[in-house]
């Protein structure tokens, strides 16, 4: 099973259904939000329900600041409170995570006999209620916007097994009955200066095995520790980095082979301009590498600028302003259709009588604005992008678009701290100049 990292996962089932038991498993226990836990913080025992009201308020402060610092939150109560759910759903949206509901659909016999085995089990006719309303709830949480929905079974242990919960249709690993492993994509890559640092391949000088130096490059970055690896979107190759006739890769295809890669790499584009493909197909390419890597994918989107090889490819170049119309548009259609549901969407300029869009992304994608225009590309950045992505070596300069990406922020109220810097430069690591040629 392949949860989102960082997200907001919210277990539900009844008492004895194997909710603390699962989250143990899983997630360190910093990650876990127990309401028992929190009755033996403000009350005399995980079991005093007369705490209950102190606990879930101090629940409440402790899910809203973690999910507004953009933790893992892991909510372990009954589930059941449709209130509760919105709120935290809610948070985690504005705070761009994932968020997961883990039903324990455990059979209630095993329930019942679990809280009979407790020192202070849960009275027989409330613990009756809460199994008739989880077969309830399990049908409102399908409705209600969650990005994933998953069902964990609980099977009786054979003598000697732990019993832990397993994923309902998922094969079990060997080495641990019925506990399948959970793959956490999210690591944290930031390097000492406190910065991530991306790899963007531009030249492909792979010879007569492409697949193979592909593969050899990816799997070296990702042991180096990069981020993320992006690849450029041309149609022919562009004179700053070599001659028209080197070859230049499709990105999204590629980019699907280096997604069966065992790495931790973030992947994607940067930047495909607005004039190749329709939105739409943008975001079916990027929702679908979002569901093979687990939630590693992301979008860098640009408005374009080399006409030559739309001229070569019989593709229409607008003028500039009619680019940056399409660029904001664009981005309004693939969130549109990566956002929960297949309801009809309606914008400034857009009409979409359906968003079906499926595979769903793993989790949210993030788009990067690529280009420096102050007067408009910015702004996009600054009220549609996730980050902005800037060109130049000289810090003046960066100052100076940072400074007006932050005032677009401003003008359209938005956090200037929601949308991410991010610089495209060439790296010189070396000694002299006959050095760095050595290295390269």
């Amino acid at each position: 099973m392949v949860l989102p990292d960082p997200a907001l996962v919210v277990l539900m089932g009844a008492s004895g259904s194997g909710k603390s038991t699962w989250a143990a498993q899983h997630y360190r226990a910093e990650e876990v939000v127990s309401s028992d836990a929190l009755r033996g913080v403000v009350g005399s025992g995980a079991h005093d329900l007369d705490a209950s009201a102190d606990a879930f308020a101090l629940l409440e402060v402790i899910v809203t600041a973690r999910l507004g610092r953009r933790l893992t939150t892991v909510v372990d109560t009954l589930g059941l409170d449709a209130g509760r759910r919105r709120r935290w759903l809610s948070e985690a949206r504005a705070a761009g995570l994932s968020a997961v509901v883990v039903h324990l659909d455990t059979p209630d016999d095993v329930c019942r006999r679990r809280n009979a085995e407790r020192n202070r089990p849960v009275p027989a006719r409330a613990l009756a209620e809460q199994l008739r309303r989880v077969r309830r709830v399990a049908v409102e949480v399908e409705g209600e916007g969650w990005d994933l929905v998953v069902a964990v079974t609980a099977a009786e242990p054979a003598a000697g097994e732990s019993g832990m919960p397993g994923v309902s249709g998922m094969p079990e690993a060997p080495e641990a009955p019925g506990a399948p492993e959970v793959t956490r994509p999210g690591t944290d890559r930031t390097a000492s200066t406190g910065v991530e640092v991306m790899l963007q391949v531009s030249r492909f000088p792979w010879g007569e095995d492409p697949v193979a130096w592909l593969r050899g490059v990816a799997l070296a970055a990702d042991e180096a520790g990069f981020a993320g690896l992006a690849l450029m979107d041309h149609l022919i190759q562009i004179p700053q980095v070599g001659r028209a006739w080197d070859p230049i890769p499709d990105p999204w295809v590629t980019l699907g082979a280096v997604a069966a890669l065992d790495t931790r790499l973030r992947l994607g584009t940067l930047c495909t301009p607005v004039t190749f493909r329709p939105p739409g197909i943008i975001a079916k390419a990027a929702s679908t590498l979002s569901a093979l890597t687990g939630g590693r994918a992301f979008v860098g989107i640009g408005a374009g600028w080399w006409e030559r090889e739309h001229a070569g490819f019989g593709l229409p170049f607008p003028p500039a302003r009619e680019r940056l119309d399409d660029l904001e548009r664009a981005i309004r259609v693939m969130r549109a259709l990566w956002a929960p549901g297949t309801k009809a969407y309606a914008g400034p300029g857009l009409s979409l009588p359906e968003t079906t869009c499926y595979p769903r992304p793993a989790s949210p994608i993030p788009v990067i604005v690529g280009g420096g225009g102050e007067r408009r590309t910015l702004r996009i950045a600054a009220e549609h992008g996730d980050a902005c992505n800037l060109t130049s070596s000289n810090p003046a300069v960066l100052r100076h678009k940072v400074a007006v990406l932050r005032q677009h922020c401003a003008d359209v109220g938005r956090d200037p701290g929601a949308v991410a810097v991010t610089v495209l430069d060439l790296a010189v690591v070396g000694g002299d100049r006959d050095d760095v040629w050595r290295r390269v």
